[in-house]
């Protein structure tokens, strides 16, 4: 079956509806996608297989005062039965292309450097720019 990759808008919604249980880190709460398709710099890429998501990958255009604007992949996943089928190398391209027409000059991701992600991104001939990866976090509640 022919899996279609493109830049969900909010006419897509319902789409979130029916998410293979591999491709989000929770399901897709109603009212935070709302939000988000509604959100002019956040973005994001899906892979749908008849009337099932199967991947996505989400990002958000980067302004700042100082740099042109840049896209960072905040995340990228594809469920367990799709993978290595290029679907997610699909996803990647689908938001570059997504970025070029946003006018970004950049993209870019935070990755685990993981034999997988490494090989992955590279296979995209994207260059490794840091040598660690750290992450720091503080609730705010």
């Amino acid at each position: 079956m022919a899996v279609s990759v493109f830049i969900a808008r909010r006419i897509d919604a319902g789409l979130f509806a029916h998410v293979h249980d591999d491709v989000f880190d929770n399901p897709p709460d109603p009212h935070l996608l709302e939000r988000f398709l509604a959100a002019p710099h956040l973005h994001i890429a899906v892979a749908v297989e008849r009337d099932l998501m199967v991947g996505m990958c989400s990002g958000v255009v980067y302004h700042h005062p100082d740099k042109p604007n840049a896209f960072w992949i905040n995340e990228l996943g594809v469920a367990g039965p799709w993978r290595r089928q290029g679907i997610a190398t699909r996803l990647v391209m689908t938001c570059m292309d997504h970025a070029r027409r946003l006018e970004c000059t950049e993209i870019w991701v935070v990755a685990d450097p993981t034999d997988e992600a490494e090989g992955f991104w590279q296979s995209l001939r994207w260059h490794r720019t840091g040598e660690r990866l750290a992450m720091f976090s503080a609730g705010l509640g």
